[in-house]
């Protein structure tokens, strides 16, 4: 069933709309093919930007949908209900242009923005690396001036679309100063000495392309940085703010999704003569599942509406990540509970649903960071 959502205005309902005949007629029919056989679903992408789908969140002048994040996290739900790899992907692109959005000049935004959100150009963010995944101020790779360029050595684990992006925004030090010797880098694909490692063989998510992106003295040029020498961990923890809301937002779309399963299966299944969801310790299940997604969705949209109105929403980021990630995971957990033993098998979905939720737990900062972020505003 779809969740029943009240959307500001009747253009975003009618995106919704949209994204719903989408994601039924697109998505839906591909995705455990996709997963069985871990193929990455590029063309996929440029359909949502060619919709209109994929830069929802950034100025139409720019050639974006000029939503607020209120509605774009939606349209993000209502994908990852049907295809969490799809979801992350979104979300992960629109991370990757937050900061040439925010802290590129007008000139870098009107050269790359539009074929960016156009779909035409898909994203990759490289910030962590295998030491410096919750420190990120402890990452080593470097970016050293070289008269109009710069070079870049090192390399960026747990890259999303790592050897599938067309740009990589990148961090890298260009100082010894810890956190503020770090700067962000627009870098194409298409670079000498930029590869990608063999992809991660991961429990879910498998239609997500992951690898360790490698940086062999890649030369970029000094107007592709984003920002002043030193701002660049100040432009990704700005962008992580954003992009913990647009994975609390798949979590969610994927908690409904495997909510909707338990449900179809329970309203069919019959044991001692009558369907399960008739059993009160099944339906009493059922019904805690549904206001875990139910809560989830209310606190993301609560720190997308702070966002929108320009007020600080960083606390309410990390509440939103932590509670629909753990929301989330316990759904689909109880999801294939529900099922029983047809749960644990791969003729139904919810055994991929709990598979992809755990990473959600995860990427974005841990929810161990996520505690940390939120005590710290509370001191």
């Amino acid at each position: 069933m779809p969740a029943d959502r009240l959307m500001p205005t009747p253009e975003s309902a009618d995106l919704i709309a949209l994204t719903r005949e989408l994601v039924d007629d697109k998505l839906r029919p591909r995705v455990d093919e996709a997963e069985r056989t871990a193929t990455f679903p590029r063309d996929v992408f440029t359909l949502l930007g060619r919709a209109g789908l994929l830069g929802l969140p950034y100025p139409e002048e720019l050639g974006g949908g000029g939503q607020p994040y209120e509605v774009y996290l939606q349209v993000v739900e209502e994908i990852a209900s049907a295809w969490a790899a799809v979801g992350v992907g979104v979300s992960v692109h629109a991370l990757s242009c937050f900061g040439l959005f925010e802290a590129g000049t007008d000139e870098q935004r009107r050269r790359w923005l539009p074929d960016m959100l156009g779909g035409d150009l898909l994203g990759a963010y490289c910030l962590s690396e295998a030491h410096a995944g919750s420190d990120p101020a402890a990452m080593r790779t470097k970016a050293v001036r070289q008269g109009d360029d710069y070079v870049i050595t090192g390399a960026k684990a747990w890259t999303t679309h790592g050897g599938q992006a067309d740009f990589y925004k990148v961090m890298a030090r260009t100082s010894d100063e810890k956190g503020r010797g770090i700067s962000c880098f627009l870098v194409p694909a298409d670079a000498d000495g930029l590869t990608a490692d063999v992809p991660e063989q991961k429990m879910g998510l498998m239609s997500s392309t992951t690898a360790t992106m490698l940086f062999d003295g890649v030369r970029v040029p000094a107007e592709r940085r984003l920002g002043a020498e030193g701002q660049g961990l100040a432009i990704a923890l700005a962008c992580l703010d954003a992009g913990r809301l647009g994975i609390a937002a798949v979590a969610v779309g994927v908690a409904q999704g495997a909510l909707d399963a338990a449900v179809a299966y329970a309203k069919e299944r019959e044991a001692f003569g009558r369907a399960i969801i008739d059993h009160q310790g099944l339906g009493f299940l059922l019904a805690d599942m549904a206001a875990a997604v139910d809560s989830a969705r209310a606190t993301y949209l609560h720190a997308a509406r702070l966002k929108d109105a320009g007020r600080p929403y960083g606390r309410a980021a990390s509440v939103a990540k932590l509670v629909a990630t753990d929301n989330a995971m316990k759904v689909t957990t109880d999801a294939v509970q529900v099922l029983g033993g047809a749960g644990y098998t791969k003729d139904f979905p919810v055994e991929r649903y709990m598979r992809e939720t755990k990473v959600m737990q995860i990427f974005e900062g841990t929810n161990q960071i996520q505690r940390l972020v939120i005590s710290r505003h509370l001191k």
